[in-house]
C-alpha cells in the first residue's frame, strides 16, 4: 500500500507544478505580465500551501484522536483521497471559474491602477486559493497515515517529500516543453484534473481496504516542543534563502541561456530535483546524528557562498556549451538536457542539502506517532512562509532598491543565520563557532565585491559559434564582447537593464540591453524606431493621440511628440530600469523623456490598454523577440483585440516583428493571428529583417495622395530625414505586402492566444536554430492580383507604359540595397530588362557589389535569371523539370509587389520543357506560394 501511495505522490507532485505554471500564465491575462503580477500569483500559491500545511497538520491529528477514541484505525487515506479529488474537480472547472473571474474583474475593478490591481489580486486568490490550500495536505496527511513507528517516521516522511518533489521535476519540464504549448492552458489543466481525480479514487480505495495500525494508546497529546519558535524561524529563514536564491539563479539563467520559458522551466526543475535527491538521501541514512540539521544548513550556506564569485561567468559557460551543438532541430533537446545536467552538477550539493534539512529537522522534532502529521504540517508551513517571503522580497520588492548580487548575499546570510539558530537550539556551540558564523555573516553582507555588469549583460547566448576567444577562457571572451562603456546598469523586478555605449565611426552610440539582449539603439535601429511612429501617422485619418508599447530608447515616443499635430503620447513601459535609463537617450530622441507631450507610465501594456480612457489614433507596439518570456502576450489575439478596440475611427496599429532568429511557420503564426483581428493588414520593412505590421481600422486609408501631402509638412519631412528617408519613392520602397495581400493568401491554421500560447515555444525553438524567415509567398494567384491593385509603390513608380520610371530606379536601388533587402536584386533586374546598356546602372552595381552582404544578390548569373521574369519567357530553350523548379523558387523568393515580375513568366517556361516530369513540376511551382518557410535562395535577411 505504501509503495502505491508513493507512486501516486509522484503523480500529484507532477500535477502540482503544472498547476503553478499554468496558473501563472492564465492569471497574467487578468493581472498583466509585469513583476507584481508574477509575484502575486506565486505568493498566492505559496501562501495557500503554507496554510494547507498548517491546516492539514491539525486535521491529521484530529482524525487520529477521533479514531483513538473509537478504537479504530484512522481513515486518513480516505481524507487525502477526497482532497486530491477536490483538486481535480477544481482543475476541470477552471475554464468556467476563470471566465467568471474575468467578468467580475471588468465589473468591479476601479479605473485607478493600484485599487484595480488589488481587486484583481483578490479575485485571483479566490480562484486558486482553495486548491493550493488543499495541495498543502500531501506531506502532513501522508506522513501521519503511512508512518509505522517513530523509527520509521523520518524515513517515510523523507520518502513522501522526495517522491512528491521528484514528480514536480517532471511537471516543471513537461509544462514548459510539452503540455502548455501543445494542449493550451485549459487543456493542460483538464488533463491534470483527471490525474488528480484518478489519484483521489485510488487513495479512497486504499483508505477503505487498508488496515493501518492503530495509533499508540499512551498519551492523549504530544508534549509541547520547547523552543519551537526558534525552529520555526530557522525553517522560515531556510525557505527564504532557497526561494531568494532560486529567483536570482533564474535571472542568471536568463542572462546566460536567454530569457525564454525553457530557461525558467530548467532552473526550477533543477531546484526541485535537488530538493528531492536531498530528501531521499535522508531516507537512506542508517543513523542521524543530533547535530545533522546544523551541519546540513551550515554546509548549504557555505556552498552557496562559494558559488558567489563564479556566477557572473555563467554567460561564458553557457556560450561554451552552446558551441558544442549544431543549430538544428535534432540537437535542441540534447542541448537543453546537457544544460540541465550542467546546472545540476553546480547546484546538486547546496540545493540538495536544503532538501535534506527539513526532513532532518522533522526527525529532531518528532515525539510520537499520533503527532507526526501536525509536526510536519507546522514545520513545512513555516518553511513555506519563508518561501513566500523569498519570492515576494527576493523576487520583487528588494529589487526596487538593490541588485541581484545583493539579494543573493541576503539569501546566503539567511542560510547562515538559520544554521546559527539551529546550533543554539540543538548543539550549543562554543564561542569560536559563534564567532565563525558572525564573521561569515559580515563577509556576506559587506565584504564581497559586486558582480560585473559587463559579464552579466554580455548576451553571449546569441553567439552559436565559437570564436578565437572562446577557447582562451572567460576573460578573453568577455573582453572581446565588451562595449566601450556601461554608464547605467540595474536589476529591477522585471529585468536586468544595461545602457551600453560604443564608439562607431567617431560617434558615441547608445543602446539598451534587456536581460543581455540588445533591444534597440540610437544607431542602426533608429530608422526602425522612427518609422514606427511616422508611417502609421502618414496612414491614419489623423494623428493627435498615440499609445506606445515599450519605451526602449525613446525614439518612437520622441518622433510622435515631434509631430505638430500630436497632443499626447502615452507610453506603457513594464521595466523600472528602462524608465530610469531614459535620460541617457534624450540627446538622440528629441528629448523624449522631457517632452510635455510624453506620459511615461510603468505598467503592463495589456492592463493599460484595457483600462485606458479615450481612444488613440495610432498605437505602436515594439516588443522584443517573441521567444523572450512574457513578450508573447503582446502578439496574442486578445492583446491585438484590446489594441483594436482602443483605436478611434481611421486608427492604425503598428507592430514590430523581427524576421531574424525565427522561422517561417512562426512568422506565419504571427501574421495569421494579426489578420484574425484586423480586416486590413499591410506589411512594411524598416531596416533589413525588421518588419512593421500595420493593422487598419475602418476609415484608415493607405492613400498615396494623403501620404504625399503629409510628407511635405516640415515636421514629417524632418522626422523622415532622421530615419534616412528623403523622398516618397524611398518611403514606398518599404512596402512589402500591400493592403489585402495577406488576407488573400488565405493562411489557414492556428492562431496564438493567451489561453493557448503557442508562439513562445515555437519562437524559442527557432531561436535555437538561428534561422531567418521569409514572408509568406504571395507571388501568384489572388495575392498577386490584390497586390497589383493596392501597391502604393506600383502606383507611384510604374508609368502608364508599364515601365519603371527613370526617376524611381536609383532611389529604389539605394533604399533597398542600403536596407539589405533582396528586393534590391528585383529592381536591378527590372532596370536591366528595360535599359540593359545603362551606364548609371553599371556604375551603381560596381559600387553596391563592394558590400558582400549585397553582392551575393547582385551576381550576374542570378540577375540574368531574374531578368527573364520581366521578359517573354524561355524562348523555346530546352529546360528540365529541375530547372523549372529552380525558376519557381526564384520567382517566389524575389517577387516584389511594387516592381512585379510578368505574371506569365513561369508558364512561358513550360514551352521549353522536354521531360515527362515537366508538367508536374510547373504545377507544383504554381502551388508553391501557399507554402511558408525558408527560401531555397540565399537571402540577405
Amino acid at each position: 500500500m505504501r509503495a502505491v501511495a508513493l507512486l501516486l505522490t509522484v503523480l500529484t507532485g507532477f500535477s502540482g507544478l503544472v498547476y503553478e505554471v499554468a496558473w501563472q500564465k492564465a492569471f497574467a491575462i487578468l493581472l498583466g505580465s509585469h513583476s507584481e503580477a508574477t509575484a502575486a500569483v506565486l505568493g498566492i500559491f505559496l501562501g495557500g500551501l503554507s496554510l494547507g500545511y498548517a491546516l492539514f497538520g491539525g486535521v491529521s491529528r484530529r482524525v487520529v484522536e477521533a479514531a483513538r477514541r473509537r478504537g479504530r484505525p484512522p481513515r486518513l487515506l480516505m481524507v487525502y483521497g477526497l482532497v486530491e479529488a477536490a483538486i481535480g474537480v477544481h482543475a476541470l472547472l477552471f475554464g468556467w471559474i476563470f471566465a467568471a473571474v474575468r467578468e467580475l474583474s471588468l465589473a468591479l475593478s476601479p479605473e485607478s491602477q493600484v485599487p484595480g490591481f488589488a481587486v484583481d489580486v483578490g479575485l485571483t486568490a479566490l480562484a486558486i486559493g482553495p486548491p493550493t490550500v488543499l495541495m498543502g495536505g500531501t506531506i502532513p496527511i501522508l506522513t501521519q497515515a503511512l508512518s509505522r513507528s517513530l523509527g520509521d517516521a523520518t524515513r517515510f516522511h523523507a520518502f513522501v517529500y522526495g517522491f512528491n518533489a521528484a514528480g514536480a521535476v517532471g511537471g516543471a519540464l513537461a509544462a514548459g516543453f510539452v503540455l502548455i504549448p501543445r494542449l493550451g492552458i485549459l487543456g493542460t489543466l483538464g488533463w491534470m484534473g483527471l490525474v488528480n481525480l484518478g489519484a483521489g479514487a485510488v487513495f479512497l480505495v486504499l483508505g477503505l481496504r487498508g488496515r493501518a495500525a492503530a495509533p499508540p494508546r499512551e498519551g492523549a497529546a504530544a508534549p509541547r516542543i520547547q523552543g519551537f519558535g526558534a525552529y520555526a524561524l530557522a525553517a522560515a529563514l531556510l525557505g527564504f534563502a532557497m526561494m531568494a536564491a532560486q529567483t536570482v539563479l533564474i535571472r542568471i539563467g536568463g542572462l546566460a541561456f536567454g530569457a525564454s520559458h525553457f530557461t525558467f522551466a530548467m532552473v526550477v526543475a533543477v531546484f526541485v530535483l535537488c530538493i528531492a535527491l536531498g530528501s531521499l538521501a535522508v531516507s537512506a541514512l542508517p543513523r542521524i546524528p543530533r547535530a545533522a540539521p546544523v551541519a546540513c544548513s551550515a554546509a548549504m550556506a557555505a556552498l552557496l557562498l562559494a558559488l558567489y564569485g563564479s556566477l557572473p561567468d555563467a554567460p561564458y559557460w553557457a556560450h561554451l556549451l552552446r558551441t558544442q551543438f549544431p543549430s538544428e532541430e535534432a540537437a535542441f533537446h540534447r542541448y537543453w538536457l546537457s544544460a540541465l545536467g550542467g546546472i545540476l552538477v553546480v547546484l546538486a550539493l547546496p540545493v540538495g542539502l536544503s532538501g535534506a534539512t527539513l526532513p532532518l529537522l522533522f526527525h529532531h522534532l518528532r515525539h510520537e506517532v499520533a503527532d507526526l502529521g501536525q509536526i510536519a504540517g507546522r514545520l513545512y508551513s513555516w518553511n513555506t512562509v519563508g518561501n513566500l517571503l523569498g519570492a515576494l522580497l527576493g523576487g520583487y520588492a528588494l529589487l526596487l532598491w538593490i541588485d541581484l548580487h545583493q539579494v543573493y548575499r541576503l539569501a546566503v546570510a539567511a542560510a547562515f543565520l538559520a544554521s546559527g539558530i539551529l546550533a543554539f537550539r540543538i548543539h550549543a556551540p562554543p564561542r569560536l563557532a559563534l564567532g565563525a558564523v558572525g564573521a561569515a555573516l559580515l563577509a556576506v553582507l559587506v565584504g564581497l565585491d559586486g558582480w560585473d555588469p559587463q559579464r552579466l549583460s554580455s548576451g553571449l547566448f546569441r553567439k552559436r559559434e565559437a570564436s578565437a576567444a572562446t577557447h582562451r577562457g572567460a576573460g578573453a571572451t568577455f573582453a572581446q564582447a565588451a562595449p566601450d562603456a556601461i554608464p547605467f546598469y540595474t536589476d529591477d523586478p522585471t529585468a536586468s537593464i544595461a545602457v551600453k555605449m560604443n564608439r562607431i565611426a567617431g560617434r558615441e552610440v547608445f543602446s539598451i540591453i534587456t536581460n543581455g539582449k540588445p533591444d534597440s539603439s540610437l544607431g542602426g535601429d533608429y530608422p526602425t524606431m522612427a518609422l514606427h511612429a511616422l508611417v502609421p501617422c502618414l496612414v491614419a485619418a489623423q494623428c493627435r493621440d498615440a499609445f506606445v508599447v515599450g519605451y526602449g530608447t525613446g525614439v518612437t515616443a520622441g518622433e510622435f511628440a515631434a509631430l505638430d499635430s500630436m497632443r499626447q503620447v502615452v507610453v506603457a513601459e513594464i521595466s523600472r530600469g528602462v524608465i530610469q535609463a531614459a535620460p541617457y537617450f534624450d540627446h538622440g530622441n528629441q528629448q523624449a523623456s522631457q517632452s510635455p507631450k510624453v506620459r511615461l507610465r510603468r505598467r503592463d501594456a495589456y492592463r493599460a490598454l484595457l483600462r485606458s480612457e479615450g481612444r488613440f489614433d495610432v498605437i505602436a507596439s515594439e516588443p522584443s523577440n517573441p521567444w523572450v518570456t512574457g513578450v508573447e502576450m503582446l502578439y496574442s489575439r486578445e492583446f491585438l483585440e484590446a489594441a483594436r478596440d482602443r483605436l478611434g475611427p481611421g486608427g492604425v496599429y503598428a507592430q514590430w516583428l523581427q524576421s531574424y532568429e525565427i522561422d517561417g511557420p512562426t512568422v506565419e503564426l504571427v501574421l495569421r493571428t494579426y489578420a484574425s483581428v484586423f480586416d486590413r493588414v499591410a506589411v512594411w520593412y524598416t531596416v533589413g529583417p525588421d518588419l512593421m505590421l500595420l493593422g487598419l481600422t475602418e476609415g484608415a486609408e493607405v492613400s498615396l495622395d494623403r501620404i504625399a501631402e503629409r510628407m511635405q509638412a516640415p515636421d514629417f519631412r524632418a522626422g523622415l530625414r532622421r530615419a534616412g528617408v528623403r523622398s516618397l519613392t524611398e518611403l514606398l520602397a518599404h512596402e512589402l505586402l500591400p493592403v489585402g495581400v495577406l488576407h488573400a493568401a488565405r493562411m489557414d491554421g492556428e492562431v496564438h492566444t493567451l489561453l493557448h500560447p503557442r508562439l513562445s515555444d515555437r519562437a524559442a525553438r527557432a531561436f535555437f536554430r538561428g534561422e531567418t524567415a521569409n514572408l509568406p509567398a504571395t507571388a501568384t494567384g489572388a495575392p498577386a492580383d490584390v497586390g497589383a491593385r493596392t501597391s502604393l509603390l506600383r502606383s507611384h513608380a510604374i508609368g502608364p507604359d508599364g515601365r519603371l520610371a527613370p526617376r524611381a530606379r536609383r532611389a529604389l536601388v539605394d533604399e533597398l540595397c542600403g536596407g539589405l533587402r533582396r528586393e534590391c536584386a528585383t529592381v536591378v533586374a527590372r532596370w536591366m530588362a528595360e535599359d540593359p546598356d545603362s551606364i548609371e546602372l553599371r556604375a551603381l552595381l560596381q559600387e553596391r557589389r563592394r558590400n558582400p552582404r549585397v553582392a551575393r544578390h547582385l551576381e550576374p548569373a542570378l540577375l540574368e535569371r531574374l531578368v527573364r521574369f520581366f521578359g517573354e519567357g524561355s524562348g523555346g530553350e530546352a529546360r528540365s523539370a529541375e530547372a523549372i523548379e529552380g525558376d519557381a523558387a526564384l520567382f517566389e523568393t524575389y517577387y516584389y509587389h511594387g516592381v512585379p515580375f510578368r505574371r506569365d513568366a513561369l508558364p512561358a517556361f513550360r514551352e521549353g520543357c522536354r521531360e515527362p516530369g515537366c508538367a508536374a513540376a510547373i504545377a507544383a511551382a504554381e502551388e508553391r506560394p501557399s507554402a511558408v518557410g525558408r527560401s531555397p535562395a540565399d537571402s540577405i535577411r
